[in-house]
């Protein structure tokens, strides 16, 4: 009984920066579940796509820059062409940028707000219609622990708040949209195991500080987060909204 409320048969899951890192494992987890999946990316180039078709998931690949502000209605658009019905979105993709403050220009700025915070709003905006008009619906953000915390030793002062705006803007959305039956839940992840924290040589340093400061001592792996991802889109969490799951190896109790 209890399993079978981690189960997703036939819903429609739309996950956005799908085919690489944190993205295609929550693609794998809800395709795993039961899930039919549409992975948005601006590209393939990672395998990711190939990938989860090697895994028999149903699978659709729409490639596109969510940095068009056509793009995100576009996707919606799309997914309701090919399957009637969006049933899930997880708001994954993202960028980190660190740098001082006092150094840290417009174009940089921008980008962080664009990409974390902009598209995000889009990608709901577009979703709650037919949502709305099918009478259920869940979103799923991926926000982060520096939402919550500011992390050290690096500097990234535009991004943290860019995260903290995801998770302001998962509650209002949950408070907004409950009597609708759309859930709204956020993921704020810690330190994981992707390209973003692959650092460049004159970088490795941070590495000790950020072990010493989680206190399970060690990076997760992206399945980790996906574990959670699967719990907030599928019916075990059914009463659960406008939470934000901290998944962070114990980084913010300190």
């Amino acid at each position: 009984m209890f399993f079978d409320k981690f189960k997703l048969n036939n819903k429609i899951a739309l996950i956005t920066g799908g085919a690489k890192g944190i993205g295609l494992s929550i693609a794998h987890a809800l395709g795993e579940a039961g899930a039919k999946l549409v992975v948005i990316d601006r590209d393939n180039s990672t395998g990711g796509i190939e990938e989860l078709s090697k895994a028999n998931f149903d699978i659709t690949f729409f490639e596109g820059d969510l940095l068009d502000r056509s793009v995100p209605q576009k996707t919606i658009d799309f997914t309701l062409e090919k399957h009637g019905r969006v049933d899930i979105l997880v708001n994954n993709a993202g960028v980190a940028q660190h740098g001082d403050t006092d150094e840290f220009n417009d174009d940089m700025l921008d980008k962080i707000m664009d990409v974390n915070v902009d598209v995000v709003f889009r990608m709901c905006r577009s979703a709650i219609p037919p949502m709305k008009k099918q009478g259920e619906g869940v979103i799923l953000n991926i926000g982060s622990m520096s939402g919550i915390a500011s992390n050290i030793p690096q500097p990234q002062v535009a991004y943290n708040a860019s995260k903290a705006a995801v998770h302001m803007m998962t509650k209002s959305l949950a408070s907004d949209y409950a009597n609708q039956n759309i859930r709204v839940n956020a993921i704020a992840p810690g330190y994981v195991k992707t390209d973003i924290t692959n650092l460049p040589k004159k970088y490795e340093h941070w590495y000790s500080t950020w072990s010493k400061q989680t206190p399970m001592t060690r990076m997760a792996e992206p399945h980790e987060i996906a574990s959670a991802a699967l719990f907030l889109c599928s019916p075990a969490s059914s009463y659960v909204t406008g939470e934000v799951l901290v998944v962070d190896g114990g980084y913010t109790t300190r």
